[in-house]
């Protein structure tokens, strides 16, 4: 069996598509024979994030980080996040000569910009740095490798994501009433943009499903928008089967899990035409790319639904996973020179979708 350790700043209690991929790797690696053990700030002192109370930092001494790598002993190391944990752990990695990957997963110079006045090439030479220094760097889009190729960054490797169809899959609900519903699902901060959607003129009801540090002001500018704070599991899942048009504001995606969670639930897709939804819409048929937002959710609700979920079913958390370790083999074994450990793969039996 191999085992990889993955060190991430994001962690329970925080609700976003980091902690929600790596739950479900741990799931999915295990019958590849990898085990993912995880080093997360719930084992350290934290402090709250500037502007961000609801995230916790942690505070790691770098003696606590060699012990417990030696004592999880594993195999491979990756490094999720580049907060101080990530950082701690890369020092680590680095004074002892030991390989490890790194993922991109979020546009940070565009996040800080938002919040503090710190000139965004300082930003991107510094994570140019944390990331250079692994032996890879996993992206989960082609359009952010090859914008972070052009950028300096070397040692692109893919990793898609996948999306659970059986949970998330159409189904005779409406939560909100009739429509039409236009719905975003994601955190309630600056800077995901989602003044663009509730300023849209558009005809019927706005929901907002998620919780973070601008909720409360968004609650108070817009009465008239339904928001149902974090939702979950089968709550979730219905929240996204009682609209009519999911709705994508943000334009600092490196990805956008809600996004394949809005087609798999037979939902057409509006967004700007930037990375994340420019890998994953098909415009004109899974949902409309635009600069006009409210144009692109009004077009989108003429959308065919019979073709949207087809997209979505192209990925798999089990393809994600096999892809992970793969990186992780040809990264930390494959190129130095190293064996790797053996695994043993263990088939399963695919379950068949639930019906709606």
């Amino acid at each position: 069996m191999m085992k990889i350790l993955v060190a991430t700043d994001a962690w329970r209690p925080q609700v976003n598509g980091v902690v929600r991929t790596y739950e479900r790797l741990r799931e999915e690696a295990a019958p590849l024979d990898a085990e993912i053990v995880f080093l997360t700030p719930g084992e350290f002192t934290t402090v709250a994030c500037p502007t961000y109370p609801e995230i916790r930092l942690s505070l790691p001494g770098y003696g606590y980080i060699g012990r417990r790598m030696r004592e999880i002993g594993p195999d491979a190391v990756h490094i999720a996040t580049e907060g101080p944990l990530g950082w701690m752990t890369r020092s680590h990695c680095l004074h002892k000569g030991i390989p490890f990957t790194t993922s991109f997963h979020t546009r940070f110079p565009d996040y800080i910009s938002s919040r503090f006045y710190l000139p965004e090439g300082w930003i991107w030479s510094m994570l140019r740095g944390f990331h250079n220094a692994g032996a890879g760097i996993m992206v989960a889009t082609p359009s952010l490798g090859r914008e972070l190729e052009a950028r300096g960054f070397q040692s692109i490797l893919s990793w898609t994501r996948g999306v659970d169809t059986e949970l998330f899959r159409p189904r005779n609900v409406r939560r909100f009433g009739e429509g039409p519903v236009y719905l975003y699902v994601g955190r309630v901060a600056i800077e995901k943009n989602i003044d663009a959607f509730l300023n849209a003129g558009l005809p019927g009801r706005k929901v907002v499903v998620g919780d973070g540090p601008q909720l409360h002001e968004l609650m108070a500018r817009y009465p008239d928008v339904t928001f149902t704070g974090n939702q979950s599991g089968e709550d979730l899942a219905e929240c996204y089967a009682s609209a009519d048009v999911f709705v994508m504001p943000s334009r600092t995606e490196t990805f956008g899990i809600v996004i394949l969670e809005a087609m798999a639930s037979g939902l057409p897709v509006a967004a700007y035409p930037v990375t994340g939804p420019i890998d994953l819409i098909d415009h004109g048929v899974s949902g409309i790319l635009s600069e006009d937002i409210a144009a692109a959710a009004r077009d989108a609700s003429q959308l065919s639904r019979a073709r949207i979920r087809d997209k979505a079913l192209e990925y798999s958390w089990e393809s994600a996973a096999r892809l992970f370790v793969s990186n992780i083999e040809n990264a930390l074994f494959a190129r130095q020179g190293r064996a790797a450990p053996k695994r043993r793969i263990r088939r399963l039996r695919r379950r068949r979708p639930s019906q709606a």
